[in-house]
């Protein structure tokens, strides 16, 4: 059970501190579907 909370611990810090890439990702994503959505318009 001590395992499985520092696991869950551990991967939430990750998130934490890579919340700005997926962020960065997820935007640039957006603005191509955007972009290609505005084009076939």
């Amino acid at each position: 059970m001590q395992t499985l909370q520092h696991g869950v611990r551990g991967l939430g810090l990750l998130v934490t501190l890579n919340v700005d890439r997926f962020l960065f990702v997820g935007t640039i994503a957006l603005t191509l579907a955007l972009v290609s959505w505005v084009s076939l318009v």
